[in-house]
């Protein structure tokens, strides 16, 4: 049985916020609260005061204040000799570190966290921080080294009736089925983290397991109007809560339903958007999985073969140079799909 869904990043005086709450109001309160401490002189209640600030920036995609909000995080928590607050900033700054395509920063700020978790004895923040690594590694496409963990904390999560992580753990080890073909395991999967999402409340995960099962509909079904429907449910939540990550990820998704059904010219529009937002907020990610699309869209609506070519190639290396493994072999797909890999061109 699942309690309601809720949100350990917002602590001291914002432990009264929402999961859902909008972004914009944990700013202004998160920033309204972490003045009132300065001036009181607590560093435990700045330091996680600033973590909600910190974690508000980031979910906006405003990248660089995130990162000066969880540095002064953690060295007011560090100053305080807080260790609890120390292992949550670090989970913030290595959360934005995966965001920003720093992979190797991201590991070693994430293992830092969970080992502060870990003997603070903040089973929370370390389960978060191990979620954090496993989220890093198959994201990279390193299924393999990653897939025993999101089993593992998906086991805890289920353990301790904690939904939110019960529902990260379920879209995490479904993305890894939906990649790896296993279209039916990966609809179910999405399907249970959708009803426990909605049964908790917890309008993100909701949100991204919506995004999910559009995809699968897409692709498994070919019912476009279906998924079409799934993602623009999911936009509401992400547009009320301000979710700018994920409402540019439903797009570039919008993107791929349509893409696969023929509408190129619509796919170009949808791919276009969603890589001018992940651009706004520096998700390197985001944005080479637009470029994809966008390359493929412009080569079906005719653009000249050359062109995607180049683009193609390009994108590869930028692929290639960040260890995004299974990105990377979409791209390939792409290049023997229009004939333009570097055999087809000799």
């Amino acid at each position: 049985m699942y309690g309601k869904a809720f949100a350990p990043e917002y602590q001291g005086a914002l432990t009264s916020l929402s999961v859902n709450s909008s972004l914009v109001d944990v700013l202004a309160e998160g920033t309204e609260r972490l003045r009132e401490a300065e001036r009181s002189g607590s560093r435990d209640e700045q330091a996680r005061c600033g973590l909600a600030v910190a974690e508000a920036h980031r979910r906006l995609g405003q990248v660089e204040d995130a990162d000066r909000a969880w540095k002064a995080s953690y060295r007011t928590a560090r100053a305080a000799g807080n260790t609890g607050a120390m292992a949550w900033a670090l989970w913030s700054g290595g959360t934005l570190a995966r965001q920003r395509g720093a992979f190797p920063l991201a590991r070693r700020l994430l293992a830092l966290a969970a080992e502060l978790g870990d003997r603070g004895g903040d089973i929370v923040v370390r389960g978060y921080s191990l979620a954090g690594l496993a989220e890093t590694g198959r994201i990279q496409g390193d299924y393999a080294a990653v897939g025993r963990l999101h089993e593992q904390l998906l086991a805890e999560a289920r353990r301790r009736g904690e939904a939110r992580h019960t529902v990260w753990a379920l879209e995490g080890i479904a993305q890894m089925h939906r990649n790896t073909g296993s279209y039916d395991t990966a609809y179910a999967l999405f399907e249970e983290a959708a009803g426990i999402a909605a049964r908790a409340e917890d309008r993100r995960g909701h949100a991204w397991a919506l995004r999910g099962l559009a995809d699968i509909v897409s692709v498994r079904d070919g019912d476009t109007g279906r998924a079409l429907e799934l993602l623009s449910e999911a936009e509401a939540s992400c547009r009320e809560m301000n979710l700018s990550s994920a409402l540019a990820y439903n797009h570039k998704m919008r993107g791929n339903v349509l893409y696969r059904a023929g509408r190129y010219a619509e796919a170009r529009a949808m791919y276009d958007t969603a890589l001018s937002e992940f651009r706004a907020m520096s998700e390197p990610r985001g944005e080479a999985l637009s470029r994809l699309g966008l390359a493929k869209s412009l080569a079906r609506l005719g653009r000249d073969r050359a062109e995607t070519a180049a683009e193609l190639a390009d994108l590869a290396g930028v692929l290639e140079r960040s260890g995004l493994r299974h990105a990377r072999e979409m791209v390939t797909r792409a290049q023997a799909e229009f004939g333009v890999g570097a055999e087809a061109l000799r």
